[in-house]
Parts: C-alpha cells; structure tokens; sequence
C-alpha cells in the first residue's frame, strides 16, 4: 500500500532560500568549475591559472621599465634614447595583453560548460518533479529565475577569475614591492585606500542588494502576468479584456519602476564614494611621492612608478565594484536555483526499482482512496480492472474523481491507500520512466509544441522515421489533410497547436499515440470538447488505435463507450454501478438517467455533486 503525506503550499515551494555565504558560494560552484571525470576541463582551468599569474608578474614590470625609461631620459649629457628601456615597456604591456587574452580564450569552455551543465540539471530537477509543484507554479516567473540563474553562475566564474583573483594578486605583488623599496608610509597609504574601498563597497552593495532583489521580485511578477496574458490571448480577446491586462500589466511595472529607480540613486552613492576614496588615496601619494622628490630621496622615474602602480590598482578596483556588485546580484539568483535544486520530488523512485515488466496488460486498481487536499477526498475506495486487450469505461457526473485515476495511473501522484497494479505489479514499486513508456494518452485538450507536424507525432517515438510517422498518421486519418496543407508534414502547428482546428489536433494526438504503440492507452475525454460531427469522425480512428490494446475510457459522451467490456460509473468519488452498457440500462440507476439525457438531447453534463467546483 502506497501512502503520500500532502505537502502545504509552504513546504511545496519555499518562499525564499537560504542566503550564500561565500563558502557556500565556492561550495555550489566548484563541481562546475572543477567537473569530476572531466580531465579536459580541468586542464583548462590549471591552465588559465598560470596564464592568470604569468599575466600579473608582466603588468607588474610595465611601471619598472617606465620608471627607467623617465629617469634615463633626464640624465644630463644624454646622447640616445633608452632603445631597451623604452622596447621593454613595449613587449611588458603586449605581453600583459596577450596572457590575459589567452587566458580568456583557454578558459571559455570552462565557464559555457559550467552554464550548460546548470540548466541541463535544472531543467532535469523540474520534470523529475511531481505535477502538484507545476501545478503551483507559474511558468512565466520560473523560467525567468532559471534563466538569470544560469548567467549568473557563468558570470560568477568569470568574474572570480577574470576579476576578483588578479586583483588580489596584483595587490599582494604591487605591497611587498612597495615595502621592499619604499618607506612604509607608502604602503600604508595604499593599502588603507584599498580597505576603504572594499569596506565602502561591500556595506554599500550589501543595501543595494535588498533593493535589486525587491526590483527581481517586481520583474518577475511582470513577465509571469505577461506570458499568462499572452498564453490566454484568445479568451483576452474574446472578453474584450484588453484593458483590464493592460492594467495587470502597468501594476506591475509600476512597482518595478519604483524599484528601479531606488537602485538607480543608491548606485549614483556607491559610484560617487568609491571615486572619492580613490581620489583621495592617490592625492596623498602623490604628495609623499613629491616631497620624497624634494627631498632628494626619490627621483622623477619614482614617482612615476608609484603613479603607475595606482593607477594600475585603480582600473581592476574601479571595476572590482562594478564586479561585486553584479557578484552580490549573481548570488540573489543562484538563491531560487539553490532552492529548486533542493527540492525533493512528491513522487519519486525506490532506489532499487525495477522497470516495468508488461505481458498482457492488465490493470488493477484495489481500494484506492485519494485526496488532492485531505480535507476534500476524490476517490473513495474504489475498484477497478481490466483484463489485457479489453476496453473499460469510466463514466459518471463532474467532479466524481475519473480524470483523477488517470493521473494517478501514470503516477503523477500516489494513493492514499489502496495499490494500482499493472500484470500484478504494484506501480509505486516500478520505475516511472518504464511505466509512462508503456500507457499511450489521448487527453481532451490536446498539447501540441510550436514545431512541425511531423515533430509532434514524432514525440510519440522520438527518432522514428518518416515512413513509420506517415504510417501512424494514416491510421489516424490525417494523412489526406496534412497532405493537402502547403508545407505537408513540415507545417508549423503554432503555439499550443492554434493553426489547428480541435478534431485535426486530436487525430494528430491519435497519430502520436499509434506512433508510440504502447500496450495501454487511455483516453481521457477525448473528443467531449468537439462537435458530434467531428466526434463521429474520429470515433473509427480511436477505435483502431484501440485495437489488441488494454484500454481505459474516461467518457462524457456515453454512445462513445457503448461497445466496452465493461463500464464503471462514479459518483462522490466511489463506484456505485459496473456492468456492459446494456445491463447498466437495465438497472435504471445513474447510468440510466445520464443515459436518457443525452437521448433526450441535452448536453450529458450533470450538476456537480455535493456542491463541489467540478473538478476531477
């Protein structure tokens, strides 16, 4: 007996993730930078290393042959320019270049790999979770949260790399020679204005960052109204609802206007006083540096030098804040990747599950109770089964819980109790991926992708050919139509399949699941949301493609299900009839009575039992 405990919306989805400590930071970032089993990589990242190092060291020597470049040049009695000083300044500022060029290009699949293996695992963590999370979701928000988190890990490696580790490096080299050949205080000096800048940096970004978050909060609430108005954009136009979008759409960007222009002013601050320190830091040495001048203790080439040095501390520390601040904002989004990544499914497999092992097909379902909330049971201890190769229906008022054993016979959520088993092996015991690749579905409201014709039935068997494509498409009679279109099979569908009308998407459907041949196929009110005419029509393609199968019907229709072995009709979530469809109308109970409003021509639609929303 499989239980599920319901998780609260609390627990579905944390609010927010915990927040990065650098360690943590280095921690979720090392197996990208440092792939296991990758010895390439690898190599790359050693290599861009001593490519880094070697850098720095010849930067380092540009001030050196400047300095004797400026005191050579104002010896008295000079008859040649200093040829060697002024060819080794040359070759120290192109070799500097050219180390940090190839250090770039020698680590660019490092950081491309790093993104690529992030979005693959996220994206796998996401379908390895259970429908209730989608469910709960928004589309629009989450995929913006993976995209920026995605980027922001590649911009964390390089900004480590390219950025944060030279400088460091540069500023350890630029004080030991400052202490070896100068007096303290110029140290001192220059230190002092580093930690200033560092400290005023990291106080300042750190507010900014409960800013630029609140501003990400506002951005994302925008683009999830928007893909939800854009998705939709057929019922929008059809309740002349333009403008009240357009309102949910100005809401949002208000807020994020707000936000943006906060961010806009606290970073005016953060550039205004980090230019003010340097300002400040190199006055004062270049004031030393003058009165050593004076003094006789340090010659013009000195002062160069020292000028030199800051200037070069100054470029990478103007950009080191530029540099934490997009560091601060990377590790804002790596909170919503950290957090998904952290998520454990609803639904998962035992670790030693065994593939499903299918003979004949047959389905079972014992005592099956389920609740999607526990306080509003769905299905009461129901049972169901089909023997392999036969067609049972199930049937009964909106809201009775049918829809619901579909869902749970692909196991998108488990039982409360009871078991669901397939050749007398219990699902929640097999693997999810090997039970799903043996049950076909024909849903009512058919998913195509934006893609081809031929692509969407070719999910059916990703990799078929087009011979087997065309055969599946001329079993469910669609061959002839697809055909007659321009494009033929490469006929684009659009978005959701809206180029196609509601019987052409079903036998696509159809086409896709006959492509797939499983051995168990569901349809899932698969024609109730077209016209009888087109019902009819595909009534002979869902036939054949229910032929030497194990088929389980969800009807709204009940001429539709009138040749099952067996039908089942559900009421509040329990089964109060079973029989053919003749002995059904002979027990003149529900089935009955659904049975001659639709003779009667009404629409078959019973009111939802016991005040419930209709929901299956």
């Amino acid at each position: 007996m499989a239980t599920t405990s319901l998780p609260s919306a609390a627990t579905a989805a944390p609010a927010a993730a915990p927040r990065h400590d650098w360690l943590r930071l280095i921690a979720f970032a090392r197996p990208y930078v440092w792939p296991a089993g990758e010895t390439g990589l690898r190599l790359r990242v050693v290599a861009a290393m001593v490519l880094l190092v070697v850098a720095k060291l010849v930067n380092i020597a540009v001030p050196f042959f400047l300095k004797d470049v400026v005191d050579q040049l104002g010896m008295a009695g000079l008859s040649a320019i200093p040829l060697m000083a002024l060819l080794g300044y040359g070759a120290a500022r192109l070799g500097a270049m050219l180390f940090r060029e190839l250090r770039d290009a020698v680590f660019a699949k490092v950081g491309q790999r790093a993104g690529r293996r992030l979005a693959r695992q996220v994206y796998d963590h996401l379908f390895a979770m259970s429908l209730r999370y989608h469910l709960e979701r928004r589309t629009g928000e989450l995929a913006r949260a993976i995209d920026r988190g995605v980027k922001a890990l590649s911009y964390l490696l390089r900004s480590v790399v390219f950025n944060i580790g030279p400088t460091l490096i540069e500023f350890v080299l630029v004080m030991g020679i400052l202490l070896w050949r100068y007096a303290w205080t110029y140290a001192l000096v220059t230190g002092v204005t580093i930690v200033a800048y560092a400290v005023f940096t990291m106080v300042t970004t750190n507010w900014r960052t409960v800013i630029r978050r609140e501003m990400n909060d506002r951005d994302n609430e925008f683009n999830a109204a928007a893909v939800d108005g854009l998705i939709n954009y057929e019922v929008v136009k059809a309740f002349a609802a333009e403008g009240f979008e357009s309102e949910r759409l100005d809401r949002s960007l208000a807020g994020y206007e707000r936000a943006a222009v906060r961010a806009e002013a606290s970073l005016a601050f953060l550039n205004v006083g980090q230019a003010a320190i340097i300002a400040t830091g190199v006055t004062i040495l270049m004031i030393l540096a003058a009165q050593g001048v004076v003094a006789g203790t340090l010659t013009v080439g000195d002062v160069v030098l020292l000028n030199a040095f800051m200037l070069q501390l100054y470029a990478p520390l103007n950009m080191l804040g530029v540099v934490y601040r997009e560091v601060r904002q990377s590790v804002t989004d790596l909170e919503r990747i950290d957090a998904l990544l952290a998520l454990e499914p609803e639904v998962a497999d035992r670790p030693d599950a065994p593939p499903l092992q299918v003979r004949a097909g047959a389905l079972r379902f014992e005592r099956v109770d389920f609740a999607y909330d526990e306080r509003r049971p769905i299905l009461k201890g129901v049972d169901l089964s089909i023997e392999g190769g036969r067609k049972l229906a199930v049937v009964g008022p909106s809201g009775s819980g049918k829809s619901t054993l579909v869902r749970l016979l692909f196991r998108f959520y488990d039982t409360l109790s009871g078991t669901i088993s397939i050749d007398g092996q219990d699902i929640t015991g097999v693997r999810q991926a090997s039970l799903r690749a043996h049950i076909g579905l024909v849903p009512q409201d058919t998913v195509l992708f934006n893609d081809t014709i031929a692509a969407n039935i070719a999910y059916g068997r990703p990799g078929a050919s087009r011979e087997a494509i065309v055969e599946a498409a001329r079993a469910a009679q669609i061959h002839d139509f697809i055909t007659g279109l321009p494009d033929g099979y490469e006929s684009l569908v659009g978005e959701r399949g809206l180029k196609l009308s509601g019987g052409e998407k079903q036998r696509v459907a159809i086409a896709r699941v006959l492509l797939k041949d499983p051995e168990i196929l569901v349809l899932d009110e698969a024609t109730s949301a077209l016209d009888s005419t087109t019902e009819l029509a595909l009534q002979d393609a869902l036939r054949r493609a229910a032929t030497g199968r194990t088929t389980l019907v969800i009807a709204h229709r009940l001429s539709t299900i009138a040749d099952a072995d067996e039908i089942v009709v559900l009421e509040r979530g329990r089964v109060v009839e079973r029989g053919t469809h003749q002995a059904l109308l002979a027990m003149d109970g529900l089935y009955a009575r659904m049975w001659r409003r639709q003779l009667a021509g009404e629409d078959g639609i019973e009111p939802p039992v016991d005040g419930r929303d209709g929901t299956d």
